[in-house]
């Protein structure tokens, strides 16, 4: 996805870079490095086998060109040779590209990668009812496909990843036992599991999925009576208002506005194509000052974040783990991953984890994608009663085809009337206000933006976020700031934010000057997360490797909390490191600039760090992520192979 969860990390180093190899003018589209800290290929790579400590089993060299089934995808490997162009492609290829009839265009995922999940590297996984110690016995019995032998399972249970368990530091107790990485640093003599009295308990995590409310999903019986409501008034084109005025009476409960939200998604027992019982529900219990006085549209309709720094919903990079990372670099507003709202409404797991809330995000907001009114009305109904949020993004900013063709995404800024029915209804049925991401179009020279703006703030859109691109442009071009200015005039007195190529204090100041109302990060957050410190001191921090690295290790001891500390845990916590890995491998240090401050779309060559360790983070090989990785997480699996999921085709 692109940017934020409409704009997903779509583009992040994988590949190699060119560098020169001396001093002198340095090459358009790669980064200014001082001479003596330059190098070649071949001395980069000597340089950190000679080093390191060991060479990279055979199973891990998932970077080695010479390793047929792991080497990264033609397109991938990026390279500054003589008579190549900054993308990779030599001229001639490039003037090909350019013709009418050209080849197919860079796409930002490598789809075809090899890939294992984390419950696969544990073969023999001890029953949840022996690590549970509140569960009484397995429900499952003889059919249990899972050990129930303690013995055994110690037996062929892999090594300790090291003497300290960041659960049982951090809260007293570790909740995974004798099946946590770390088990020796809370197991008593006799195998049982430690607690520490007077730690603080686990963090309140919001937002979780409740086991009543998926089998419900499930089985359909959840209704969703002011979504049917406000769907039967969009078909009948009687298109509510943004805003009542006192020319304009609100909309009475004989006018068919409800009164009331009388549908528990926890206690209906009629599914969504039963018409509901007729006449008032009856209702039991205290009377409520929310039953009495229900919020006006007038009145929640305000998200005062103008000035404020917005982290993009990033998808795959934008977990919590990270987000808690940027919450203490600076970052005010955050928003979690693209949750795609059918998975939300069958009661996916997987998808509901996207919604989860640290206490740390104090304005938090969920996005959601959609093609289609009723599914979009119905999930926003249901996560407003369900969930805890500041405010809901709609994604018509997505561009790989997985969205687009299903007409989400940006192709909802080509169907205005479903985008329409989508924001009205969704704005009819939420407590909280909505807010829309865009982008300038979806073709490269066909700018749809300064059309839709007034439309979606008549329609009631809260805020809307601007990405400076169009889908057809993805990362080859650079963020149109002048169009996103002429927007601000259009969108009035809507607040626009503007998103796209902030990588600095200056980027963040020049950006501002436009007249947005703030500004979203994306990819300047995952090359660099202190950049919101940057912006907020107005400085450029020169941060050491070593304390890059320690941003590294709060990120796995966040990710060991967040997914867990067994196997599966650790193994996850190692994937989504991986993948920011191949977006921080090209940050270059400030030290080592000739001009600051660094453009988000300059590679960076070939270089030397000050030492070992910033060389080594500035690697663009998978294998020397992953030795990273080793250094904060223990050796990887036997099996482990690791590709990014993006690749880099943003430096034109």
């Amino acid at each position: 996805m692109a940017e934020g969860a409409a704009e997903a990390p779509a583009e992040s180093g994988g590949g190699g870079g060119g560098g020169n190899s001396g001093a002198g003018e340095p090459e358009r589209g790669v980064a200014p490095i001082k001479p003596q800290y330059l190098t070649t290929k071949e001395q980069f790579h000597e340089f950190l086998e000679a080093e390191g400590r060991e060479e990279p089993s055979q199973e891990t060299k998932a970077g080695d060109p010479d390793d047929s089934d792991l080497v990264e995808p033609e397109a991938k490997r990026i390279r500054l040779e003589d008579g190549q162009t900054k993308d990779g492609q030599t001229e001639e290829a490039a003037e090909q590209r350019e013709q009418p009839q050209a080849q197919k265009r860079a796409r930002g995922q490598n789809k075809s990668r090899p890939h294992m999940k984390p419950t696969h590297y544990d073969k023999n996984r001890l029953c949840p009812s022996l690590v549970q110690e509140s569960a009484s016995k397995c429900f499952y019995g003889d059919r249990c496909r899972f050990l129930h032998d303690v013995s055994l399972y110690l037996e062929t249970k892999p090594a300790d990843l090291g003497p300290r368990c960041v659960l049982f530091e951090t809260f007293g107790r570790c909740p995974y036992g004798v099946t946590c990485r770390f088990a020796g640093a809370h197991l008593g003599p006799e195998g049982q599991n430690l607690v520490q009295e007077g730690l603080v308990q686990a963090p309140n995590i919001r937002n979780g999925l409740d086991k009543a409310l998926q089998q419900q999903l499930r089985k359909r019986k959840v209704c969703f009576e002011r979504s049917e409501q406000a769907l039967r008034q969009l078909s009948k084109g009687r298109l509510p208002g943004p805003t009542p005025t006192a020319a304009e009476p609100e909309v009475t409960e004989a006018d068919g506005a409800p009164e009331q939200d009388g549908c528990d998604a926890q206690q209906t027992s009629y599914g969504p194509q039963q018409a509901p019982p007729s006449g008032p529900l009856r209702t039991c219990g205290p009377l409520t000052d929310e039953d009495v006085v229900r919020l006006r549209p007038c009145e929640k309709r305000w998200l005062d974040i103008s000035g404020k720094l917005y982290l993009a919903p990033l998808t795959t990079c934008g977990n919590l783990p990270f987000r808690r990372i940027c919450k203490r670099f600076g970052a005010d507003v955050t928003c979690g991953e693209m949750a795609v709202c059918t998975n939300l409404l069958q009661g996916q797991t997987s998808e509901w984890a996207l919604l989860k809330r640290h206490p740390c995000e104090d304005v938090f907001g969920v996005q959601l994608e959609g093609a289609f009114p009723d599914t979009m009305t119905k999930c926003a109904e249901l996560l407003n009663r369900t969930i805890e949020v500041d405010f809901v993004d709609i994604n018509v900013g997505c561009p790989i085809d997985l969205v687009y063709k299903k007409g989400g995404g940006c192709a909802l800024m080509n169907r205005s009337a479903k985008f329409q029915q989508i924001v009205r209804g969704m704005n009819q049925v939420l407590d909280v206000p909505l807010t829309v991401k865009i982008r300038t179009g979806v073709q490269e020279r066909v700018n749809l933006a300064h059309r839709l703006l007034p439309e979606l703030r008549d329609w009631g859109a809260a805020l809307v976020t601007l990405h400076g691109r169009s889908r057809e442009q993805r990362y080859t071009k650079l963020a149109d700031w002048q169009y996103i200015e002429q927007c601000v005039t259009a969108a009035s007195p809507m607040p626009l934010f503007g998103n796209g190529d902030i990588l600095s204090y200056e980027d963040a100041n020049r950006a501002m000057k436009t007249g947005v109302a703030g500004i979203m990060i994306a990819r300047g957050a995952l090359l660099k997360p202190w950049l919101f410190t940057e912006i907020k001191e107005q400085r450029h921090w020169d941060i050491s490797s070593s304390e890059r690295l320690d941003i590294l290790r709060d990120f796995t001891h966040y990710g060991l909390e967040h997914w867990g500390s067994d196997t599966q845990g650790v193994e996850k916590t190692r994937r989504f490191l991986l993948e920011w890995l191949s977006f921080l491998c090209r940050y270059v240090p400030v030290g080592l600039l000739e001009r600051l401050p660094q453009r988000i779309n300059e590679r960076p060559p070939y270089y030397m760090g000050r030492d070992y360790l910033e060389t080594l983070m500035s690697s663009q090989k998978a294998a020397d992520w992953i030795r990273i990785s080793e250094m904060l997480l223990g050796p990887v699996p036997p099996t482990f192979v690791f590709l990014p999921k993006h690749k880099a085709n943003a430096y034109k």
